[in-house]
């Protein structure tokens, strides 16, 4: 399966993958992503130069839980960008623009996810068990 990702979205993945994996907390008093997330996310950026390519099911919700958390991190920094200046603000608009970006991709990548768990609930007559999402695999 492949999920197609746009410059514009890539460019905002790779600034709030920058900003988890900086340990950057927008706001005075939020606490920044735990160890774990950042490993995930720090997985996830060698993968930031194109569409991916989703083979496995387990994959996909790997890739998805690491887009989470950076479109996390952007709702929290458009937030508190938003509540520190004008609306209308270049850097609020600007963070708007960030969050979007990612969250385009968080949604493609949990739709894939449902067709994903369809298919391998239709061809195995069953539900989704961590061996078929490990194991079953969607080819290009």
């Amino acid at each position: 399966m492949i999920v197609h990702c746009n410059f514009e979205e890539l460019t905002a993945l790779k600034a709030g993958a920058r900003q988890v994996l900086e340990g950057y907390a927008p706001e005075h008093g939020v606490i920044a992503a735990p160890p774990e997330e950042r490993e995930q996310v720090a997985a996830l950026m060698p993968r930031l130069g194109g569409d991916f390519s989703v083979i496995t099911l387990a994959e996909q919700r790997s890739l998805l839980h690491a887009v989470t958390i950076i479109v996390e991190m952007l709702r929290v920094e458009m937030e508190s960008m938003v509540a520190t200046n004008h609306p209308a603000h270049e850097v609020a608009v600007s963070a708007y623009f960030d969050f979007a970006h990612a969250f385009s991709v968080q949604t493609r990548l949990y739709e894939v996810g449902l067709e994903m768990e369809a298919l391998v609930e239709l061809v195995s007559g069953g539900p989704v068990t961590d061996e078929l999402a490990r194991d079953f695999d969607f080819l290009d």
